[in-house]
C-alpha cells in the first residue's frame, strides 16, 4: 500500500470514528433533553388590564429579605404562547416566575358569562407550567394571584387538579378574588350573604362554574386568602364576602385554609399587591 492510499485509510477510520460519535453524542429527535432540578417555583399572577409589573412590588420584597434569588418572567401571548425571559440557576433559592398577560382582560367589565369567558383562557397558566417542565425538573408549584389572576389560577385547577402530567399544588396565595362577582359587574349579586360554611346565598354564573372545586381541589395543597376592607364592607372593587367565598369551594379538600383581611386606605383594591402587610403575609406562608 503507497503512503497516499494509506494516508487515506487513516483519514476514511477518522471520519467514520467522528459521524459513530456524533451519532451518540448529538440527540434524535423525541430524545429527552436534560433538564435543571429546582426547588417548588412559585407563580405569581396579575389581574384585569395589568402586568407583571403589578407582580413587582411582592417578589421584589422577596429577594430583598433573601427569600429568593431568582426571578423570571414568563409572556402569554393571547393565542397561549409563551416566551420565558431569564433562566433559573440550578440550586436557585424559590426561583419566581412573574407571569405577564398579554391578553390581560381576558374578560370584559361588562361579561355576564364569567365562567365561558374564563374558560377560554385558563390554559394560560396550563401553558406557562408546561413551558417551565420543557426546561426544568420539578414536582410541586405554587400559585399567587391578584383580583382577576385568581379566577385564571381557579379554572386551571378546576381543569388540571387532577391530571396527573402537572405538578402538584403545594401553596395558593389569592389576594382580592372576585371569586362571586365584583362591584360593578353586571348580573353579579348586589349582597352577598355567607351561610356559616361559607357558601354564599346567592351565586353569580362564574362562581357556579367553579363549584367543581368542591370535588377537585387538590387535598395537599395549602391556601391563603388576602382580601381588602376599606371601611365599606370591600375594597373598592371587590366585597369581602366575594372574595371570602372561596372557602366554601376549596376549605373541605385543602390541606389548610386561612384568611387575612386587610383594612384602611392601603387595603384598596389595587393598592393590596403594593402593600408591606400583605408582603410580610405572603413570604412568611410560602416560605
Amino acid at each position: 500500500m503507497t503512503k497516499k492510499h494509506k494516508a487515506f485509510g487513516i483519514s476514511a477510520i477518522i471520519a467514520a470514528l467522528l459521524l459513530i460519535l456524533g451519532f451518540y453524542v448529538i440527540k434524535k429527535p423525541g430524545q429527552q433533553q436534560h433538564k435543571t432540578a429546582i426547588a417548588t417555583p412559585t407563580l405569581f399572577v396579575h389581574g384585569w388590564g395589568s402586568s407583571y409589573r403589578a407582580e413587582e412590588s411582592m417578589t421584589n420584597y422577596a429577594k430583598q429579605h433573601n427569600f429568593t434569588n431568582s426571578i423570571i418572567r414568563a409572556d402569554v401571548s393571547p393565542a397561549g404562547k409563551v416566551s420565558l425571559w431569564g433562566t433559573i440557576k440550578n440550586g436557585a433559592k424559590n426561583p419566581i416566575i412573574e407571569v405577564n398577560l398579554l391578553n390581560n382582560k381576558s374578560i370584559s367589565t361588562g361579561e355576564t358569562n364569567q365562567a365561558v369567558a374564563f374558560k377560554k383562557s385558563s390554559n394560560y397558566i396550563k401553558n406557562v407550567i408546561t413551558a417551565l417542565q420543557a426546561k426544568y425538573q420539578f414536582k410541586q408549584v405554587n400559585l399567587v394571584g391578584h383580583s382577576m389572576g385568581n379566577l385564571q389560577i381557579a379554572y386551571y385547577l378546576l381543569s388540571n387538579a387532577d391530571n396527573p402530567h402537572m405538578p402538584r399544588l403545594n401553596k395558593q396565595v389569592s389576594i382580592a378574588g372576585h371569586y362571586n362577582g365584583f362591584l360593578s359587574q353586571q348580573n353579579a349579586p348586589k349582597k352577598i350573604v355567607l351561610e356559616p360554611n361559607g357558601k354564599p346565598t346567592q351565586m353569580d354564573t362564574g362562581y357556579r362554574g367553579l363549584l367543581g372545586l368542591r370535588k377537585k381541589f387538590p387535598t395537599n395543597a395549602a391556601v391563603l386568602n388576602i382580601y381588602g376592607d376599606t371601611g365599606k364592607g370591600n375594597d373598592g372593587s371587590v366585597a369581602v364576602n366575594s372574595a371570602r367565598s372561596y372557602r366554601y369551594l376549596v376549605e373541605k379538600r385543602a390541606r389548610s385554609y386561612q384568611e387575612k383581611e386587610i383594612t384602611g386606605p392601603q387595603a384598596q383594591h389595587s393598592k393590596l399587591h403594593e402593600n408591606t402587610k400583605v408582603d410580610r403575609l405572603l413570604v412568611h406562608f410560602l416560605w
